[in-house]
Parts: C-alpha cells; sequence; structure tokens
C-alpha cells in the first residue's frame, strides 16, 4: 500500500537499494564461499572470534614527558598505548590484517582497545582527535588509512571531535626496518597542518608506535600551528 503512495521515481529508488543490496549480500556469501573467513588463530567463520575478542583487552602503557624526552621525542607531551606490541601476539595479528590484508572490519576491534585506555588521557580541555595522515600514494594503494578508522570511531564513542587537521606533504617510504635515524631523517618536515585554526589540545591516533618519530613530526607540525598540548594515542607500542 505504501508503495502505491510513492511517486514513481521514488519508488524505482527503492527497488535499486534493495536490489543493490541483495547483490551485495549475494557477492559478499559468494566471496566467502570461495575464500573463507579465516580469524586471528586461523578458525574458520569470523575475522575475529568471541574467544579472541575477549583476549583483546587493554593493558596501558603510558610515557609521560619526561620518558618521551629521554627518548628524544621532543614534541609530544603523552603517550599512551591501548598494549605493549611485543606482548601481545592477537594485536599483533589484528593489525597485520587490518592494514596489510585490508580487513576493515577488525577496525572496530582494535577501536575498543583505545577505548579501553582512555581513562589514562587527560580530557579536562576536550581534546580533538586527529589521525596519523598517509600519503594518498599508500591510501590509495590500500584504500583506506587506519589511523583515520581508528581515530574516527575512537572520537565517537568516546563523544570527542573529529578533527583530520595534518596532510602528509611527500612520500616518505615505509618504516619498517628502519632505525631511529633513519626514521627521523624520512619524517623530517614530512607533516603541515590544514584547514584554518587548530584546536588547543590534539589527541594523535596511530595504530603503533615504535620510536615515536612519526608522532613526534605530527606534534612538531601541530605545534607550529598553534596547538598547545598533543597526546599520542596509539594501539601498540614496541
Amino acid at each position: 500500500m505504501l508503495q502505491m503512495l510513492l511517486p514513481f521515481h521514488i519508488q524505482g529508488a527503492v527497488q535499486l537499494s534493495t536490489a543493490v543490496g541483495e547483490t551485495v549480500r549475494m557477492w559478499s556469501c559468494f566471496l566467502d564461499f570461495l575464500f573463507p573467513r579465516r580469524s586471528l588463530t586461523g578458525r574458520e567463520g569470523a575475522w575475529v572470534t568471541e574467544e579472541e575478542r575477549r583476549g583483546l583487552r587493554p593493558c596501558p602503557v603510558v610515557l609521560e614527558t619526561a620518558d618521551l624526552r629521554r627518548l628524544g621525542v621532543q614534541y609530544v607531551d603523552r603517550v599512551i598505548a591501548a598494549t605493549d606490541y611485543r606482548d601481545h601476539s592477537l594485536v599483533q595479528r589484528a593489525v597485520r590484517m587490518l592494514k596489510y590484508r585490508r580487513i576493515r572490519s577488525v577496525a572496530p576491534e582494535l577501536g575498543g582497545l583505545l577505548l579501553g585506555a582512555a581513562p589514562f588521557l587527560l580530557l579536562r580541555d576536550r581534546p580533538s582527535v586527529c589521525p596519523v595522515p598517509l600519503h594518498w600514494r599508500r591510501r590509495f594503494a590500500r584504500g583506506f588509512n587506519q589511523a583515520e578508522l581508528l581515530a574516527r570511531g575512537f572520537a565517537e564513542r568516546a563523544g570527542l571531535e573529529f578533527a583530520p587537521v595534518l596532510r602528509r606533504t611527500r612520500w616518505t617510504g615505509s618504516q619498517v626496518g628502519r632505525g631511529r635515524d633513519e626514521r627521523l631523517s624520512a619524517m623530517a618536515d614530512a607533516f603541515r597542518a590544514v584547514g584554518g585554526a587548530v584546536p588547543s589540545s590534539i589527541i594523535l591516533v596511530d595504530d603503533l608506535s615504535t620510536t615515536g618519530s612519526t608522532l613526534d613530526h605530527c606534534a612538531k607540525a601541530l605545534k607550529r600551528a598553534g596547538c598547545a598540548f598533543v597526546q599520542g594515542l596509539v594501539v601498540a607500542h614496541g
């Protein structure tokens, strides 16, 4: 009855949307049949099982300003990692699944770890949430920026403003396998603030932090643009 009352072009749009949704569902089932979903521990049927989800629990690592300065990190004021990368094999697998297998469904699971570490953040000034940006070549190849998925989801769940105010200005290559000096050299002046006024307090989100060089160069660009306080929030450190 409702369909009869709708204009013809709206009926067509509704039917098209339904058909597209059904096609996507059938295609997904077909792909699942050809390439079964395998979880973090290799079980078939889901990307993350309930048992694995229970194992993805935060064990926060907090680096205060004095700790960071001793490590040579000059611009980030604090770093909170939801866990230690070396000690959490499920997190290692989840991060690799997101970044290298491009399974976006894992992002909310890692985002839950960030939310679990949120009590260690300083939130009194209502900070905005900014992802570490990817160069457009890397984003095009991967199809998304994993830091943006994590930052956007965290901001929504924490009730904070999502503010992607950084851009990566040049290609820096992969950081994997580089030592600290190489990482620092590669990241020099690779970021700039965009979009007008920068919030005074920012939570900078990424998946991993090893030496802190990427977070530090991002924080440097933010502080040059007027930001007063930068906290790093990452899934894992190490």
